[in-house]
């Protein structure tokens, strides 16, 4: 049964080994590029310097005006990362929907399934090589994915916790690449013809990452706050890196005045009109800054907490898979 799947999967899995080549082809070039310009800049001394809570101020200037010299330069890559996205899911749509749908739409899972291997044992061994390649696929994918995007991430203010960077490196692509798998699977048992399990894949694969990434990972961890007053020298002390998922200015009593903002005067500023810095906002003594963030050290636990949740979907996914098999006629 092993070597059956295998004959019926080598050219599938040829045509995806030639993919990622081509992939990597075009993408290692740009990513030795990307390195050679970090240090040509002096970024991987800003990143050391940058790390120190009191860096002096010019310092800090300086690296964050080398920073934005080469996010002006490879900012546009952004859209290629974007693109990258959709990789496991497309995993999901040609190694998953297809894998009992095509049986059942050509009617040769009647073949397949009394010529002495049960049911069961046809999914499991299926579903296990499958689930292999996949895996292989996605680790290889998470380390070069990692690889690229690292002096992206590090010029980013965000670092690594960003929305569409997390996404691309880590473990996570473990966990969507299975999972996109295991739903096509489902999809395949469900409605049994090929177009419509992909369209159920591609449909529920977007619904689910798209909710996994707006709604559930803000809240893995309590997020913390930081407070500052808007009279001051420099704005707040927060780690580059660090995932910011509000801000705003704040009046005495807490109440948000400004969203999506911050204000820093230095002391004894006075607005346009002569009053108080923030005066003409309608702000009064205690007034201050807040922003609320998850920490950039939570990168991993980030990533194993989304990599459990997308796993687990897949064993449940394909639970229901085989005992759908069980029952198609």
């Amino acid at each position: 049964m092993i070597w059956l799947a295998w004959r019926q999967h080598r050219k599938q899995l040829l045509f995806t080994l030639l993919g990622f080549a081509a992939l990597a082809a075009l993408m290692i070039p740009i990513g030795l590029s990307m390195r050679h310009t970090f240090t040509e800049f002096g970024l991987p001394d800003c990143v050391r310097q940058l790390a120190d809570a009191d860096v002096a101020r010019t310092t800090r200037d300086s690296c964050d005006a080398a920073f934005r010299r080469f996010s002006t330069r490879y900012g546009s890559l952004n859209l290629v990362a974007v693109l990258l996205l959709v990789l496991p899911m497309l995993v999901g749509l040609f190694w998953g929907a297809p894998l009992v749908a095509r049986e059942v739409e050509h009617g040769t899972h009647r073949f397949a399934w009394t010529q002495g291997v049960g049911r069961t044992h046809w999914a499991l061994v299926k579903f296990g090589l499958v689930g292999v390649a996949t895996v292989a696929l996605a680790v290889c994918y998470g380390l070069g994915m990692s690889w690229w995007v690292s002096p992206l991430t590090q010029a980013a203010h965000e670092g690594r916790m960003g929305v569409i960077v997390f996404d691309l490196q880590g473990i996570v692509p473990i966990g969507y690449t299975l999972f996109a798998v295991a739903l096509g699977i489902f999809a395949g048992t469900v409605w049994r013809k090929m177009l419509p399990a992909m369209g159920v894949t591609l449909v529920g694969f977007v619904g689910v990452r798209a909710a996994a990434a707006i709604l559930a990972r803000p809240h893995f961890q309590p997020a913390r706050t930081l407070t500052f007053p808007i009279e001051g020298t420099e704005g707040p002390r927060i780690s580059r890196g660090d995932w910011i998922l509000a801000s705003g200015v704040r009046d005495a009593d807490g109440k948000m005045v400004l969203a999506d903002s911050q204000i820093v005067c230095p002391p004894g500023t006075k607005g346009p009109d002569g009053r108080a810095c923030g005066a003409e906002l309608g702000l009064g003594p205690g007034a201050y800054n807040w922003q609320l963030y998850q920490p950039a050290d939570r990168f991993w636990l980030f990533q194993s907490i989304e990599t459990g949740i997308f796993v687990a979907l897949a064993v449940v996914l394909l639970h229901l898979a085989i005992r759908m098999i069980r029952r198609i006629a």
